[in-house]
């Protein structure tokens, strides 16, 4: 696989999960890559992996809720690779929480990292994907934006927020040859999901009807896919790969 050849993509949250996942099947397609995650160790493992296939590895710890971190990173990344052409919008938290029961710092820090990373992210970025005329954000929503979830008011609020921010930039971003898509997964195997409560965890598993949970190979080839120049004519668009418990 080339599809991504010459390409340079940025993947926050990448140390683990999901933005593992997707980091290395970028690499496979010929990208090289920028990892992100607020665990140095993680980044640094992930980094090394994709060096391992034969691609450039930058890694970069910052908390992506920070915008002088993120606008740091950013430097950083054009500094080394002289742009960045993919931004994947991957870093989360998840703390189930009833929401009678929820503070607002628990509130506030959902969105921080969610919203307020998309946003600092994206913004960091977009100035010079505009200038060259071509470039790709994709961003990692949930099925739980889509359709809410008990206990995670919060979290499906804020993965909502990410499904506006990307139709609203898509149409600004149209003319320039950058498209602004998102991915709503349903229930993937991640340490980030596993720490839900089990029953919780079984339902998700038993509404859906292929019977089990996704992996995040799954979700890093629609990635993989959106990135591509194949995915040209597709923008504003919310692919939900789920198992089929939100059609």
């Amino acid at each position: 696989m080339s599809e991504l050849t010459g390409r340079i993509a940025l993947v926050t949250g990448g140390g683990s999960g999901i933005g593992r996942a997707t980091a290395l099947v970028f690499a496979r397609a010929g990208a090289d890559l920028i990892i992100n995650d607020i665990s140095p160790e993680r980044a640094e493992g992930v980094a090394s992996e994709v060096a391992d296939l034969g691609r450039k590895a930058l890694a970069i710890p910052a908390d992506v809720a920070d915008l002088g971190a993120v606008e740091a990173m950013a430097g950083q990344a054009l500094k080394s690779f002289g742009k960045v052409d993919i931004v994947v919008n991957n870093a989360g938290i998840g703390v189930e929480v009833p929401f009678h029961k929820m503070s607002k710092e628990e509130w506030e820090r959902m969105f921080a990292v969610h919203v307020g990373g998309t946003f600092h992210c994206t913004r960091s970025l977009l100035p010079q994907m505009m200038e060259r005329r071509w470039g790709r954000i994709i961003s990692i929503s949930s099925v739980a934006g889509l359709m809410g979830e008990v206990g995670l008011v919060h979290y499906s609020a804020a993965k909502a927020a990410i499904l506006g921010f990307t139709k609203a930039l898509a149409r600004e971003m149209a003319s320039y040859g950058i498209t602004v898509n998102a991915i709503a997964p349903g229930l993937i195997d991640t340490p980030l999901a596993r720490s839900i409560q089990p029953e919780l965890w079984q339902k998700f598993v038993s509404a859906s009807p292929v019977g089990h949970e996704g992996k995040p190979e799954d979700i890093a080839h629609a990635c993989a896919y959106l990135a591509s120049e194949g995915a040209s004519f597709v923008t504003g668009q919310v692919l939900s790969p789920n198992g089929g418990i939100w059609m």
